[in-house]
Order: C-alpha cells, then structure tokens, then sequence
C-alpha cells in the first residue's frame, strides 16, 4: 500500500500537472487572440485586411460585424489612445507573446520541476511545492516588460501614420528597414548569445540556479530575458506583417520554436535571416 502523502503524490505527477497547465495557458491565450483580443474586429477579419490590403475600401469592409470600417484606412486623424486602449494593446502584445513564447519555453520550464523536485527529494530545499508557477511568472513578467515597450513603438507608429489603424505597415520603408534588420539581427552576437541558453536548458540551469521562490523568479525573469534577448526583431516584424495577422503570428510562433529547439534550429534561422534580408531589399529597391 502507499503510504505517501497526498502532497507527495500530487508531486509524483508534477511533470503531467506541469504540461496541463502549459497547454492551458498557451490555449487561452490563443483564443484570446483568436477572439479579436478585446477589440471591434475579430482576428480573422484583421488577418484578411493584414494579408489583402486592398480589401480596406470601398464596400469589401461594409459587411464587417461590430465595427464600421468606413474610410477607417485613410483616416486622417490617429485614433486618441486613452487608458482604456493602452491597457487593451499593452494587454493584447503580452498574451500574444504568452501564445507565441510558451511552446518554445516548455522545455526549460519542465527541467525546472524536474529539477526541483530531484532537489526536494534530496533534502537540499524545503520548499513543499514545487514553485513552478513562479519560474512561469518571472518569465512572463519581462514579456510584460516588452509588451509596454511595444505598445509604446505601437502607439508612436500608429500616430505618425506607419502603421494604419488595422494594425499593419503602411510604409514601404517602414516594412523594407525592419524586414533588413530583422535578417541582419538572425547573424548577430547577441542573437546568438541568447539563442545559445534558450538551446541548452540544462547549461542555463546549472549556471544560474537558485533555490525557493526568490529563486525561481529571480531565474525566470533571467531565462525571459535571455528570450527577449533572442526574439525581439522577430516579434517587430508582427508590424510588417499585420500585429493581429493570425498567419504572420503562427509563422513567427512556429519559426522561434524551430530556432530554441530543433537540432538544425539554429541553421533555420539564419536561412531565415537571409530570407528576411531579401526580402526587405526587394520591399525598399524594386
């Protein structure tokens, strides 16, 4: 019979628990997304506009449910941002980060618990549960980080007129300068430096330890910087591509994941780079 706890064999299955919730939170925050994030457009509607930007007049944009689209493209004067937009973009760039970014952690976040919990049984922590969680929140606390940054970058293109009010680049040189640096950014050191701990979770681990839930935020918001750190260009191309375009964010989501974990990951993204820097000299010279 087993005589543990029910704490110990709750902890037993910290790994399954671990992924459930991983998949929970990437999920809602998918649908959150895919749900138009709080605005008057829903996410489909913003991807059409994003990839058909000739769909923005006349009477193509008529027929949109909950938002009158006229001339809304060639509005002359920026919508005001109040408190009210602010939190609603800050909070739409930080869960369309959590979307984008939990696939490509979950593997440093489950060597965390696993490594934890080896800690626990071997009596060098005291820590009853496993503080998971935390390690989580510390990484998305410097995605927050970003998203205000971002929001801000959103807010000064939006009113200088680089980017329209449906979210996506409307200056050829706008697209053509980020698409460039984002290519040249995929060779840099720093890009590397980062990429090269996002990688190797168990290298980040040993170097950068530390134990109770001072530890594990401390270590969290080091492993979110380190992604930052790696995907920051990548996530400015969402303005080329349209913020809330449901193709460009699974793409960006699909090409961090092959980057952080598959074995020619870091081959891709350089191939990548190369794309991106043809690309956007096409974009700015043809």
């Amino acid at each position: 019979m087993d005589s543990a706890s029910p704490l110990e064999r709750l902890l037993r299955r910290d790994r399954l628990i671990t992924i459930a919730g991983l998949v929970v939170l990437c999920l809602l925050a998918w649908l959150y997304i895919v749900a138009g994030a709080g605005l008057d457009m829903n996410a489909w509607e913003m991807s059409r506009l994003a990839l058909f930007p000739h769909l923005q007049t006349g009477d193509m944009t008529s027929d949109m449910p909950g938002m009158d689209m006229s001339g809304m493209a060639m509005e002359a004067e920026p919508r005001i941002w109040g408190l009210p937009i602010w939190t609603l973009m800050i909070a739409m760039w930080w869960i369309m980060m959590v979307a984008m970014m939990s696939p490509s952690a979950a593997p440093t976040v489950l060597l965390y618990a696993r490594v934890h919990r080896h800690a626990l049984t071997q009596g060098q922590i005291q820590d009853k549960l496993a503080p998971t969680g935390v390690f989580v929140a510390g990484y998305l606390l410097v995605w927050l980080g970003f998203s205000v940054v971002a929001a801000g970058l959103h807010w000064l293109l939006e009113r200088e007129a680089f980017v329209s009010t449906t979210m996506s680049s409307q200056s050829r040189w706008l697209s053509g300068i980020v698409l460039i640096a984002a290519g040249l950014y995929q060779f840099s050191p720093l890009k590397n430096a980062c990429l090269s701990h996002c990688r190797a979770p168990t290298a980040f681990l040993s170097s950068h330890w530390r134990p109770h839930t001072l530890g594990a935020l401390r270590l969290g918001a080091l492993h979110g910087a380190f992604c930052v750190g790696c995907c920051w260009m990548l996530m400015a191309l969402l303005f080329v591509g349209g913020v809330m375009n449901l193709v460009w964010i699974a793409a960006l989501a699909i090409l961090v994941l092959v980057e952080k974990v598959f074995p020619a990951g870091q081959w891709v993204g350089r191939a990548a780079g190369i794309a991106l820097i043809v690309w956007g000299s096409a974009t700015l010279f043809i």
